[in-house]
């Protein structure tokens, strides 16, 4: 210990009545679960959203753990509303809520941070009558909009959770098939000689 460390350590003593000048260190939660099922994982992907964005949605989160597995199941908004009871605008509401856009969704007739800016400076109406669409299909797109605002301000972190939790598990499947099934090919009829 050289003499400015040695200093630090016995003004720290002198001033906390304390010994030991190590902090014991704890175990801190990770940003987001990477153990348990998928449907584990999204139960706490959702419940981290819900906190952070108090979700105003009609579903549960049972019933969102639900819809983000359908949704990577590619299955359309019509199939899940259909099997979690509700109406199609509740499961496109939540779905948003839940930052899982389709691609469809961005496939507006301006640009989604300049309809943001044009709604800033007029209503629905005047802007759908500005893009002779309906004001219900301006509001659509402002939904969309603010949903990409809010996942490009968490760094898009919760979509990438459920990317994980999805795609990754998914592709982890077809990697072990094709590894097992090349080992297997590969090692079909050869013997070995260990001696012990």
């Amino acid at each position: 210990m050289d003499e400015k460390t040695e200093s630090l350590r016995d003004i720290f003593i002198d001033v906390t009545d304390e010994s030991t000048v190590t902090e014991r260190q704890e175990d801190t939660r990770g940003s987001l679960a990477r153990e348990g099922t998928p449907e584990e994982r999204t139960r706490e992907v959702v419940e981290a959203m819900d906190e952070r964005y108090d979700l105003t949605t009609d579903l549960d989160v049972e019933r969102l753990v639900e819809l983000v597995a359908a949704f990577y199941g590619e299955e359309d908004d019509a199939a899940i509303a259909e099997a979690l009871g509700v109406s199609p605008e509740t499961v496109e509401r939540a779905r948003l809520d839940l930052h899982l856009a389709r691609e469809r969704d961005t496939d507006a007739p301006i640009e989604p941070s300049a309809l943001r800016e044009r709604l800033d400076d007029a209503d629905a109406a005047t802007v759908a009558a500005d893009l002779g669409v309906p004001e219900s299909t301006v509001e659509d797109y402002r939904r969309v909009a603010e949903t990409q605002a809010a996942r490009r301000t968490v760094g898009d972190r919760f979509r990438e959770a459920f990317d994980e939790i999805y795609l990754d598990t998914d592709l982890a499947a077809h990697t072990d098939d094709v590894t097992r099934d090349g080992l297997d090919e590969a090692t079909e009829g050869m013997e070995n000689e260990l001696s012990l």
